[in-house]
C-alpha cells in the first residue's frame, strides 16, 4: 500500500510539475524571435509589406520577427513547410487570396483552414501595366486592341494565383483573350515587363511605381474602388464602367493547433501595431493599406472570399 501511494504522489507531482512548466512557458511567450515565413521572392509585393510589419513590430511583441523567404509554386511552397512547423507560436506564415485561388484550382491541398488565422494586416489595390513604350496610352485603348487581337497579349501574371484571376476577370469583362506568362512574384514579372519580355501584367505600387516614375512602365487602371493618393490619376475600372474591384489582402496565420493564449498575444501585438502612424505611414509609401482585422473578422472574411473563389474559379483559363 505505501509503495502504491508513494508512485501515485510522484505521478501527481511530476503532472503538476509539467503543467506548470508549459503554463510557464505560455505566461513567458515569446522569449525568442518568432521567425516569419514570406511564401514569396524578394523585392515582390508580400515581401515588401511583410518586411515593414517584420521592422516595426519588436516594440509591441517584445521580440524580433525575422523574414524567411520561401518561394516556389504560387506561395505553395513556403506555406507547405509553415504547416509543417511546430504549433508553438514561434512560426508564422502570410497569406493572400493566392492560396485560396490555388486550393480551388487544385494546385495545393491546403487552404486558409489548414491554419490558425491571427490577423488581416494590410490591403493593397491592383493596376494593370504595361510597359512605357507600348502604344497603349489608355485602358480604352489596350481593351480595344485586346478584343482585335485574341491572344495577341502577353499578360504577366502568377498562374493559379490571384494575379492570373484578377487578370482573367478583366478579360472576362472586356470580352478579350490574353496569352498568359507565369512568374513566381510580383517583382518577377514586373522586371520581365520592363524587359519588354511581356506586354502587359497586374502589379501593384511596391513593384511598379518606380519604374512608372520613370517611364519604364505605364498605369492603365487600378482595382480600387476609388482613385489612390499614390496614383491619384490612374483610373480605376468602375469609372471606365467595368463592375471590378481588385485587390490583394495580406494576413498572418499560424500552424494549426496552436494554443488560443498564444495566438491571442500575436494579436494584440499585430492590433497595436496596425494603430502605429510611422507603421500606417510606412505602408502607405508602399502604395497600401492598413486593413486590421483581428482572428474572428479575418476567418469570416476568408470564408466568404473563400466562397466566392469557388464561383470564379473557372474564369483560371491556362
Amino acid at each position: 500500500m505505501l509503495n502504491r501511494t508513494l508512485i501515485a504522489a510522484a505521478l501527481a507531482a511530476a503532472t503538476a510539475l509539467g503543467a506548470g512548466t508549459a503554463a510557464t512557458a505560455q505566461d513567458n511567450y515569446p522569449d525568442r524571435a518568432v521567425e516569419f515565413i514570406v511564401p514569396w521572392s524578394p523585392g515582390g509585393g508580400s515581401d515588401t509589406l511583410m518586411r515593414i510589419i517584420s521592422n516595426n513590430v519588436e516594440p509591441f511583441l517584445g521580440e524580433p520577427m525575422p523574414i524567411i523567404n520561401m518561394p516556389g509554386v504560387s506561395g505553395t511552397v513556403g506555406l507547405k513547410a509553415a504547416s509543417e512547423r511546430d504549433a508553438d507560436g514561434y512560426t508564422i506564415a502570410q497569406i493572400h487570396e493566392g492560396l485560396l485561388v490555388a486550393n480551388a484550382t487544385g494546385m495545393t491541398p491546403l487552404n486558409w483552414d489548414s491554419f490558425e488565422p491571427v490577423a488581416l494586416m494590410t490591403s493593397s489595390p491592383q493596376y494593370l501595366v504595361v510597359n512605357g513604350n507600348s502604344d497603349w496610352t489608355t485602358f480604352e485603348e489596350f481593351a480595344a486592341y485586346a478584343k482585335e487581337n485574341p491572344g495577341a497579349i502577353k499578360m504577366g501574371v502568377t498562374l493559379g494565383g490571384v494575379p492570373h484571376l484578377h487578370a482573367a476577370m478583366i478579360e472576362d469583362a472586356i470580352g478579350a483573350q490574353f496569352s498568359y506568362v507565369g512568374y513566381e512574384g510580383t517583382g518577377e514579372r514586373i522586371r520581365a515587363l520592363v524587359g519588354g519580355n511581356l506586354d502587359a501584367a497586374i502589379g501593384d505600387i511596391a513593384s511598379s511605381k518606380q519604374f512608372v516614375d520613370n517611364g519604364d512602365l505605364r498605369f492603365l487602371a487600378v482595382g480600387s474602388g476609388a482613385p489612390t493618393s499614390a496614383a491619384p490619376d490612374v483610373p480605376t475600372l468602375q469609372s471606365l464602367g467595368l463592375d471590378l474591384e481588385l485587390a490583394v489582402t495580406r494576413g498572418i496565420v499560424l500552424p494549426k493547433g496552436t494554443p488560443e493564449e498564444t495566438r491571442a498575444v500575436l494579436e494584440e501585438a499585430l492590433e497595436e501595431l496596425s494603430a502605429d502612424k510611422a507603421f500606417v505611414e510606412q505602408l502607405g509609401n508602399a502604395g497600401a493599406e492598413a486593413d486590421y482585422r483581428g482572428h474572428e473578422a479575418y476567418a469570416k472574411y476568408l470564408t466568404t472570399l473563400d466562397t466566392a473563389i469557388e464561383r470564379l474559379s473557372d474564369k483560371l483559363g491556362g
